[in-house]
């Protein structure tokens, strides 16, 4: 196991990944790619794009960082900061009403996993999916990398809008990323690599959420831990032969069946 910036190279999980069947499929069922970097890669210019649209705008203070931010209920925002009391007939006349997950909007549960304000925030992020992207994408193909990153990112999006307080904001990609963390612990595990290592490295990367609680969404990353985790392991240990990929994706239909089931529970309960 090879230490990275923000992240771990697993020898193994590459050597596994790398391993193609005589059909052209990936370690995992999936289509062989030639270049297993450039989902990660137009997953990042994406994050960077919208961060530099919220960074022209006003930064913390931007209507488009309130506007792509997941908020459970619609709440009076002004400035980066909002008004937990307020309902829309008292919102100041400088402040803006913004409409909450329950409120309709929906797209916050997939636009939150793409924003960012704070520049160190997107900088780690996104480093750390440029280390452990390409591996995963190695050895699941483009379709099933691409599903594992965005719904561990919704997994992470229903435990904030169940576990975070409504009247919070909450974005980023870190649901995703330890969705890509818990993948790449089950790749491990399937080859027998060193899972102690990325054990010890989750477990920093946790220790880093509690201690910084206050600022950090442990609700987004206990979500985007579990969700892939879960989702690892339908691809990684769905039975082989012809009926792979259809244990394999009928898995990933489950999971979205959980996923909007939970959404749809929260918002009820919120209504």
């Amino acid at each position: 196991m090879r230490s990275a910036a923000v992240g771990f190279q697993c020898p193994e999980c590459v050597k596994d990944g790398a391993r193609q069947t005589r059909s052209g499929r990936s370690a995992y069922g999936g289509a062989r790619v030639a270049n297993p970097s450039l989902t990660s890669g137009v997953l990042i210019a994406i994050n960077a794009a919208v961060w530099l649209l919220i960074t022209a705008t006003g930064g913390a203070a931007s209507l488009w960082a309130a506007r792509l931010s997941l908020i459970p209920r619609a709440s009076c925002v002004q400035g980066g900061g909002s008004y937990p009391t307020a309902t829309e007939a008292t919102c100041p006349p400088t402040a803006t009403w913004i409409h909450g997950v329950a409120d309709g909007a929906w797209w916050q549960l997939v636009t939150s996993m793409f924003t960012h304000v704070e520049v160190m925030h997107i900088g780690f992020n996104m480093l750390a999916l440029w280390f452990l992207g390409p591996q995963l994408e190695l050895a699941l193909g483009r379709a099933r990398f691409v599903a594992l990153y965005l719904l561990s990112g919704l997994g992470g999006s229903l435990a904030v809008y169940w576990l975070a307080p409504t009247y919070t904001s909450t974005l980023g990609a870190s649901g995703a990323i330890f969705g890509l963390m818990a993948a790449l612990l089950v790749v491990a595990f399937k080859v027998r690599g060193d899972v102690q290592s990325i054990l010890g490295w989750i477990g920093i990367n946790a220790v880093i959420t509690v201690i910084g609680r206050g600022s950090i969404s442990w609700q987004g990353h206990l979500g985007g831990f579990l969700g892939g985790l879960a989702l690892m392991a339908v691809f990684a240990f769905a039975p082989k032969g012809p009926q792979r990929a259809a244990w394999q994706w009928g898995g990933v239909a489950l999971y979205a069946v959980v996923v909007v089931g939970g959404l749809a529970l929260r918002t009820a309960s919120l209504a």
